[in-house]
């Protein structure tokens, strides 16, 4: 199958083919042109997908792979399939190859597309196996995760074994099976997890105007991701993510890759992701928008959005666990985590190194942490505490709603510390931790090696 897709072409187009009774195997190579462009302009990129014999209708019923732009060759059959492409038998039926144009140069892409059937004995599809719910605790605890992880189920090059080995090594306690519009990794997580290591599944759902991660659904949780935000259809895939048990979180919401910033608004989401990865100017951007938000939530006297922080990792020299979410939760299982993470129980870190003790105490001795409220009078004096370790020669920043008001002296180059700070409730309607590294150049604040979610001051 050839064809041009022109500039301005439709975010995807479907090739029909038929496939007889008898097939064994479906397999599907392609190739396209990629003619030189001038500088700054993007050119040619064409993602890849399939659809079975029950369509291509949104929602996803006849979903069986998507590769995106990682693989120029698939196959499907009944006992396996590439990775990112659902095992299956090769029903009988018109079937469709899902192109995607993520970019097209002004000449226009050029393709090819060659699909091979096999004849044979269809055969039968092994029932999947999928990783426990539940890891061995430390009951209520404060637990470690990284919960937006590339396999090779997607564009990451690491398999699933050798991300739970990197997580491992990381310190971390749980982690988010999340490739990009699949999920086929799914039940290849069940000999990766173990006592010590909870795996939740789900995806990161990869539109045209942003990317969401859907965190801890139920094994096997298919969530679309053909439309864009003038369509208005994301409220019911997010309705879908909660539905089959999980977290909605934009990820990477100001990264500066085509399609990645997030279009969408916040109304649907549980949690979003502040820092991706290393930390850099678009994190800085991140962090400014969601304390805009929580300056205009106490302001409004509305729900607020907690942060999260993930690694994004794909392949080699990316680092798993950095930065990693760490999470007061009752227990290590899927619904503690996601309980925690709803609530704010939670700050952010670059490593296990560096660990956080913040709250607020008022006069009478209660405390609150972060995500938390300590409801006392306005004018009640409250002492703001935070105790660092692992962060050497980094400077703590307070930020309340009325900005950044306290910057202490840096730490010492044991990376330990305490920093004690006194306000009250009319003075800051929430205040949270910055743990930053030095400045590389001038007045701005460096890169940051840990933060937390607010404690909330005052009464309702």
């Amino acid at each position: 199958m050839r064809g041009t897709l022109p500039p301005g072409s439709p975010d995807y187009v479907y090739l029909p083919f038929g496939v007889p009774p008898g097939t064994a195997e479906v397999h599907v190579s392609y190739r396209y042109d990629r003619p030189a462009v001038p500088a700054g302009t993007p050119g040619n990129a064409l993602d890849i997908g399939l659809f079975d014999e029950r369509g291509t209708e949104l929602g996803g019923r006849g979903f069986r792979g998507w590769s995106g732009g990682a693989r120029t060759e698939f196959f499907v059959r009944a006992d396996d399939a590439t990775p990112g492409y659902l095992p299956g038998p090769p029903r009988p039926g018109t079937w469709h190859v899902a192109l995607g144009p993520y970019t097209v140069a002004p000449q226009g892409l050029t393709y090819e597309v060659t699909v091979t059937l096999t004849p044979g004995d269809p055969g039968r599809t092994p029932a999947p196996v999928y990783p426990p719910g539940r890891a061995r605790g430390r009951g209520r605890d404060w637990y470690r995760g990284d919960c937006h992880l590339h396999s090779w189920h997607s564009d990451g090059r690491r398999t699933p074994a050798e991300i739970a080995a990197l997580a491992r090594a990381a310190g971390l306690d749980f982690i988010n099976s999340s490739d990009h519009n699949t999920t086929s990794a799914h039940p290849h997580w069940a000999a990766a997890a173990g006592d010590d290591l909870l795996v939740m599944l789900g995806e990161e759902i990869t539109t045209r105007n942003g990317h969401v991660l859907a965190l801890g659904t139920d094994p096997g949780t298919f969530v679309d991701w053909r439309y864009r935000a003038r369509d208005g259809r994301f409220g019911r895939f997010a309705r879908r993510v909660r539905e089959a048990g999980g977290l909605v979180v934009p990820a990477h919401p100001h990264a500066t890759c085509v399609g990645c910033a997030w279009k969408f608004g916040f109304g649907e989401a549980d949690a979003v992701e502040v820092w991706n990865g290393p930390y850099t100017p678009d994190d800085e951007v991140a962090l400014a928008a969601w304390d805009a938000r929580l300056v205009a939530s106490v302001r409004q006297g509305r729900g607020w959005l907690p942060a999260m922080g993930d690694s994004d990792a794909h392949r080699d020299p990316d680092a798993v666990g950095l930065p990693q979410t760490v999470v007061l939760a009752d227990d290590l299982t899927r619904e503690a985590i996601q309980d925690g993470l709803r609530a704010g129980r939670s700050y952010v870190a670059e490593s296990r190194a560096v660990t956080l003790d913040f709250g607020v105490t008022g006069p009478d001795g209660r405390r609150a942490g972060t995500g938390e409220r300590l409801a006392v009078p306005d004018d009640t004096p409250v002492t703001v505490r935070l105790d660092v370790t692992g962060a050497p020669r980094c400077s703590v920043r307070l930020v309340t709603d009325q900005g950044v008001l306290f910057t202490g002296d840096p730490l010492p180059v044991s990376g330990a510390g305490t920093v004690e700070w006194r306000t009250t409730p009319a003075y800051a309607a929430y205040v949270r931790a910055e743990v930053r590294h030095e400045a590389a150049a001038g007045p701005l604040p460096g890169a940051l090696a840990a933060f937390t979610n607010p404690v909330f001051l005052g009464r309702t």
